[in-house]
């Protein structure tokens, strides 16, 4: 990796070194150096502490070029665009509605809709599976998506206090933490939960569609092509069998992924409302996967997988009428 980054930003570099002087505009981004100017030197200085230099006396604020809360090589790439061409990246704005019911709050985040390649990232992963594949070109119109997974206390809160499959109760030598995420739950489940769900709050929520849910934990119209759903440090954006103790946890501990969602990797897979089926090469608008089947599609790694099964773009099949202790749910909701 260390080195993939330093031959491709070198690259850049060389070319930056061509550019008239008044490419390099004076921003209040972009400054690493803490000059007042922005010039090469900025973008020498923050690929030097990515490559794992001192950054003390730079101003990791300003390194922050694409302002999505981390400084990391899509801010050294962003910077290099803006000498190249004099165009400042967009700063992401989330637009979040929030919802109650009864005393539980959750927020669904407006996902903007656009054009991405669907399927295994081949090009940086080499665990890509066959039926990852092909990748193809996904169009999708603009959506909400809850920033967590459903809650026991959401599903309390909707289906009843009676009502909770957890596994992860005291019966089974863990306390009743109502902020981690329900699971055991089935297919036909999650279809009775989103109907109550709707008739308290007037709304039309749904589960996601296999393409939105992707689209969504690669962060959008921001994807920087990581592995996971937030980062390429596991760690640090999921809980998986290495680090759960083999249990849930609380929704929202882990980094969020470039949009503020959060456990798109670990915790627990997620159901997703198309039939499985294989891809197939052709353009698609808005898909929701094949007419019928027999196994749905779940989303999204557990507690107690590894990391190969939490990489973005891995999908596996679900019976709609089992239930299972690593997976959930997470609910969406269409524009009107």
């Amino acid at each position: 990796m260390k080195t993939q980054l330093q031959t491709v930003l070198a690259v850049c570099l060389m070319a930056l070194c061509w550019m008239p002087i008044n490419a390099q505009k004076s921003v209040m981004r972009g400054d690493v150096d803490n000059d007042s100017k922005v010039t090469i030197t900025d973008a020498t200085e923050l690929i030097d502490y990515l490559l794992g230099g001192d950054g003390s006396a730079l101003n990791l604020e300003a390194a922050d070029f694409d302002v999505d809360g981390s400084v990391n090589i899509a801010d050294a790439v962003a910077l290099i665009d803006f000498l190249l061409t004099g165009e400042m990246p967009d700063v992401y704005e989330p637009v979040i509605e929030t919802f109650t019911v009864g005393s539980v709050t959750f927020d669904m985040l407006l996902v903007e809709g656009g054009t991405f390649m669907m399927g295994g990232r081949v090009d940086i992963d080499p665990y890509v599976k066959t039926w990852e594949l092909p990748v193809h070109q996904v169009t999708l119109s603009d959506y909400y998506i809850c920033t967590t997974e459903v809650t026991q206390a959401l599903w309390r809160a909707v289906m009843g206090t009676t009502q909770n499959p957890s596994w992860f109760t005291s019966a089974n030598g863990y306390t009743n933490d109502f902020k981690r995420p329900v699971e055991s739950v089935t297919f036909a489940n999650c279809q009775s939960f989103i109907t109550k769900l709707n008739q308290k709050t007037g709304k039309t929520f749904r589960l996601l569609t296999e393409a939105e849910w992707e689209y969504a934990a690669r962060g959008g119209k921001y994807d920087h092509g990581y592995m996971y759903a937030g980062g390429n440090d596991i760690d640090e954006i999921a809980w998986h069998i290495d680090n759960s103790g083999d249990v849930t946890h609380a929704v929202g501990t882990k980094t969020p992924n470039e949009l503020g969602i959060y456990d798109m990797a670990g915790n627990v897979g997620e159901w997703c409302s198309d039939w499985y089926g294989l891809y197939t090469e052709e353009p698609q608008t808005n898909p929701t996967g094949p007419a019928t089947g027999t196994c749905r599609i779940v989303r999204g790694g557990s507690w107690n997988q590894g990391w190969r099964m939490n990489r973005v773009t891995y999908r596996r099949e679900g019976i709609p009428f089992d239930s299972n202790v690593n997976v959930g749910l997470r609910i969406a909701m269409s524009v009107q």
